[in-house]
């Protein structure tokens, strides 16, 4: 029969303004007991679960050969987020500190409990703790920071926050980004529309649907910081600017998707051979392109609604780049009189900036 009891650890709650932290130890070896990581998926309506990435099995391997080895420390605090069933209970107290108040942590385990019902998820360290679980060892105390977190959307924010100075994966960050609250830093919260659209293009039915590469969607080719650029240029200064609010930085994304799909859906259907090969056989889903045809877009519809843009003409304007596009086979005769050919094009500024002004030049004509 599975045990259920209370871990009663020594701790300091140390109160941040309006915030509460809890500063303790705890035997990595039985922070699985009470603490799950929340790897990030999508559930069956495609809503997101989780935050975390897989786990590095080198890099477990090479955590556990270090604190097998005679003299190990692990001095860096593992995070903790927990929910309201774990309580803090303080102890007498004296002295002048008012932040820092000792007293007990208590943790309710419960050994029959799945990873999703646990009371704890683990918001940084779980390679460390990983580590500690399969090395062959009895013990091996580990500091710990826990919070009383009240979602997953304030642990999402807590996860980017204290993994933001580290090389976080950029691809994890942004699939996690539309669904986050709370402070986060300048870049990324610039990056949250372009990264909350990103999301609807990806998981709905139209030309992007599958095709962006996230931890998601691992069989997607269209790299997600190309779209990512391409959607971040327009809502600031492009066509999607006009749906955007810019005393707080949300905007109508209804109307800013329909917009996206009223041009991208002829993209696909006149160019359709080269928008259904990957990056490396088609310049139109490699970086390069996908920027560039952002920036036809911003050229043909900016500061027009979606609802009052001539899509006949959008379409036919489109129709006219065919005979001067190389997608995926000869050359580019740029207006500088250089010849390309096809594949030379790189996802660079300079590339993208040639690119895009060779195709706003013949849409102007």
């Amino acid at each position: 029969m599975a045990d259920r009891y209370e871990l009663r650890l020594p701790a300091l709650k140390v109160l941040q303004g309006s915030k509460e932290i809890y500063c303790f130890a705890v035997d990595g070896k039985r922070l699985h007991d009470f603490a799950a990581v929340s790897r990030v998926r999508r559930d069956g309506q495609k809503r997101l679960q989780g935050y975390q990435r897989p786990e590095v099995l080198s890099h477990i391997r090479s955590i556990r050969r270090y604190i097998e080895s005679e003299g190990a420390m692990l001095p860096n605090a593992l995070v903790l987020a927990f929910d309201e069933r774990v309580r803090f209970e303080p102890a007498v107290r004296g002295g002048d500190v008012k932040y820092s108040i000792p007293g007990e942590l208590i943790i309710p385990v419960d050994e029959s409990l799945t990873d999703e019902d646990k009371p704890a998820w683990l918001v940084d360290g779980q390679q460390r703790s990983a580590a500690i679980r399969d090395a062959d060892l009895h013990e091996f105390p580990v500091a710990a920071v826990g919070f009383i977190a009240s979602g997953q959307e304030e642990q999402r924010s807590q996860f980017i926050l204290v993994n933001s100075t580290k090389p976080l994966p950029k691809g994890l960050v942004y699939e996690l980004l539309p669904e986050t609250t709370g402070q986060l830093p300048r870049s990324y919260a610039r990056r949250q529309l372009a990264a909350r659209l990103m999301v609807l293009l990806n998981m709905g039915d139209g030309p992007f649907s599958g095709r962006v590469s996230s931890p998601t969607s691992p069989t997607g080719n269209i790299k997600d910081n190309s779209v990512l650029k391409m959607l971040e240029h327009s809502i600031y200064e492009g066509a999607l600017f006009q749906y955007r609010n810019a005393a707080d930085g949300t905007g109508d994304e209804e109307r800013m998707l329909a917009h996206l799909l009223a041009f991208w859906q002829p993209v696909e259907s006149i160019f359709r051979e080269a928008w259904n090969k990957p990056p490396k056989e088609s310049r139109l889903t490699h970086g390069v392109g996908i920027q560039a045809m952002g920036f036809v877009m911003d050229r043909l519809t900016a500061d027009v609604p979606v609802e009052k843009v001539d899509w006949d003409q959008v379409r036919s304007t489109l129709r006219g780049l065919e005979e001067h596009v190389a997608w995926t086979s000869g050359s580019w005769t740029l207006p500088d009189g250089q010849e390309r050919k096809w594949n030379s094009l790189q996802n660079t500024s300079g590339d993208v900036r040639l690119l895009s002004s060779y195709l706003q030049a013949l849409v102007a004509r």
